[in-house]
C-alpha cells in the first residue's frame, strides 16, 4: 500500500470520525520541570488518572523550576520522586538525565526547547537517553508547541480503524502528517482530536 493510499484512508476516517475540525494543539506547558516530568510519565497506560495529576502536583509544589536549570537544581535536592509520588527508578533517572541534557545545550525555557528539537543531531542526543524513544521526543516537541505528531497505541488504534497498511512509528507518523496537511488541519492539532476521541471510551 502507499503512501498516498494509506494517507487517503486515514483522510476519510478522519473526516467521517471527527468531523471538518478545527483541531487545536494541547498546548503543553511553559513550566520546564512539568514539560520534562510529564513526557516521561505520559508513558503510564492511564495517563489521565495517573501521569497528568502528578505533573500538576509537581507544578504547584515546585513553582520556582520553571526553568531546566531551577528545576534540574530542585532534582538534585533528591526530593522528585516524592513530589511525583513514585518509586519508578527508570523514570526517575529518565527525568533526571533529560534535565541534565538540556542544561548542558543551554536550553532554559519552553522556546529554548522547541527551536533546540529542529536539529536531528539533538533528537539523537534524547533518544542515547534510557527510557527515550521517538515518541518521548515528539511528545516533548508537542509539549512545548511544537506541530508534532507522537503516535501512541490510541493512534495506532485509530490507523488500523482506517486501515493503514502500516505499523512502524515513522510510517505511521508520516501518514498522519500528511493527513492533516491534505486536510488543512495543524499536525499536532490532529494528533491532539485523534487522541482525545480514542482515549474517550470504547468506539463502536
Amino acid at each position: 500500500m502507499t503512501i498516498e493510499e494509506n494517507v487517503a484512508k486515514l483522510a476519510a476516517h478522519v473526516e467521517a470520525a471527527l468531523g471538518n475540525g478545527p483541531f487545536l494543539p494541547a498546548g503543553g506547558w511553559h513550566h520546564m520541570g512539568a514539560v520534562i516530568c510529564d513526557a516521561i510519565l505520559q508513558q503510564a497506560r492511564h495517563y489521565e488518572r495517573w501521569g497528568r495529576p502528578r505533573v500538576e502536583e509537581l507544578r504547584k509544589s515546585w513553582p520556582d523550576a520553571d526553568t531546566v536549570t531551577r528545576f534540574r537544581a530542585r532534582v538534585t535536592e533528591g526530593e522528585l520522586g516524592a513530589v511525583l509520588r513514585t518509586t519508578h527508578q527508570r523514570k526517575l533517572a529518565a527525568i533526571a538525565a533529560i534535565a541534565d541534557l538540556l542544561a548542558a545545550s543551554r536550553v532554559e525555557t519552553r522556546q529554548d526547547l522547541r527551536f533546540w528539537l529542529k536539529e536531528d543531531a539533538h533528537r539523537s542526543l534524547l533518544l542515547a537517553i534510557h527510557g527515550v524513544g521517538p515518541k518521548t521526543v515528539d511528545y516533548l516537541g508537542a509539549l512545548v508547541g511544537g506541530s508534532h505528531v507522537a503516535v501512541d497505541v490510541h493512534l495506532r488504534a485509530f490507523a488500523q480503524q482506517a486501515g493503514v497498511g502500516t505499523t512502524t512509528y515513522q510510517g505511521l507518523r508520516r501518514v498522519y502528517e500528511e493527513t492533516a496537511d491534505r486536510l488543512g488541519h495543524d499536525r499536532g492539532g490532529l494528533e491532539h482530536a485523534v487522541w482525545k476521541y480514542m482515549s474517550s471510551g470504547p468506539k463502536p
